[in-house]
């Protein structure tokens, strides 16, 4: 059996975003969004599953002694407390570093009686946001004083990365102080010309909540959350954001427009018209990206749509509007503006993808189709 280094590495040269391992099947990869499976790399036993498994909680519980000096004083961070804990509450969070090579997020489980794991691949560094072929808008929105920054789409869709990108350009680019709070921390920012704190859920603070609570008085000019995931954590973001700070953040839904109401229906109906207000006057930037398999090699790119807070897109939020917010966008090239169709329509003209892929990507097909029409019309 490999090791989990060796099956790392296995991973990382193959380009795969994630790893992932069962008993009584061979290790997987999941590449460009795809799962492989690697045959060659031989079946799984439950045995082997839980070396691997102890493994990856030593590299962690080693990480975390380096970080605190003494891992006998973080109650709970040896590798046996969190095997024992996999084993009574049935599954585990673990962060690890590979020195000088990746980060890994890894989920272990049981399924079937037998330990389980999924490892998510991180690079040590942010990609920049050219490297990751986003719109230029996003480094326009990263020189905001304050607002709200919103980077959304379904599972896999690279928000985190996204994400990532922009806070590494904030960091180079702008001398101020940035607070990130995150479940688990994935990537590692320097300072370069600001200061970045990095707050990570359980080890550094004990709760979104808590974090959130005492942010304000760490002097934050930048905000950073991981991922607004409940009304509470919504509500301070939007607080925030409404009394002058710049707060990025990530958001699973499906469009910019499916962004609004998605917030909007997490508060009770009697707090909608005040929150309504509150996204109105802070919204800065919505990016909705989906992540596309390019026409020749390998690999995939971001087709993103993008809804600014221009005047009209504010006050049709502020008036409940939003059905009318889809025209604003398709319209609003000014503002940086575009909708998921037309940044298909683009790639799909410049060859980076293929049409069948923009048809399998889009939620419109039939406008999609028009698009492309006019596009070889006017050609």
């Amino acid at each position: 059996m490999k090791s989990i280094h060796d099956l790392l590495e296995i991973a990382m040269k193959a380009r795969a975003s994630d790893l992932i391992l069962k008993a009584d099947s061979p290790p997987a990869l999941r590449v460009d969004g795809r799962i492989q499976v690697r045959d060659d790399l031989g079946v799984l036993t439950p045995a082997d599953m839980h070396e691997l498994a102890m493994s990856i909680l030593y590299s962690a519980a080693r990480d975390n002694m380096i970080r605190f000096g003494d891992v006998n004083e973080v109650e709970g961070e040896s590798a046996e407390d969190r095997m024992q804990y996999l084993l009574d509450q049935n599954e585990v969070d673990a962060v690890l570093t590979v020195a000088g090579l990746v980060r890994v997020r890894a989920n272990l489980f049981l399924q079937r009686g037998a330990i389980g794991a999924v490892l998510r691949i991180i690079p040590l560094r942010p990609y920049g946001i050219d490297e990751l072929l986003l719109p230029r808008v996003l480094k326009e929105v990263a020189h905001l004083p304050q607002g709200l920054i919103i980077v959304c789409g379904p599972t896999g869709s690279g928000k985190s990365t996204t994400m990532a990108a922009l806070v590494d350009y904030m960091a180079s680019q702008r001398q101020v102080n940035i607070v990130t709070i995150e479940d688990p921390i994935e990537y590692v920012y320097e300072d370069k010309n600001s200061v970045v704190s990095q707050r990570e859920i359980g080890s550094d603070t004990k709760s979104f909540a808590a974090a959130l609570r005492s942010v304000m008085r760490q002097t934050p000019d930048i905000i950073v959350i991981g991922e607004m995931r409940d009304v509470d954590t919504m509500r301070v973001a939007l607080g925030a954001a409404e009394i002058g700070h710049l707060v990025v953040t990530t958001l699973h839904t499906m469009s910019a427009i499916g962004t609004v109401d998605r917030i909007l229906n997490a508060f009770p109906p009697h707090e909608r018209e005040q929150v309504r207000g509150q996204i109105a006057n802070t919204l800065s930037c919505v990016i909705s990206q989906r992540l596309v398999h390019r026409a020749s090699g390998p690999g995939r790119v971001p087709a993103v749509e993008v809804m600014t807070g221009s005047p009209t897109v504010k006050k049709q939020i502020e008036e409940g509007e939003t059905g009318e917010l889809y025209s604003s966008i398709r319209d609003g090239a000014h503002f940086g503006m575009n909708t998921l169709n037309q940044a298909l329509q683009q790639l799909v003209a410049s060859k980076a993808i293929t049409l069948e892929e923009a048809l399998a990507t889009t939620n419109n097909a039939t406008e999609l189709r028009q698009l492309l029409r006019s596009t070889a019309t006017v050609g």
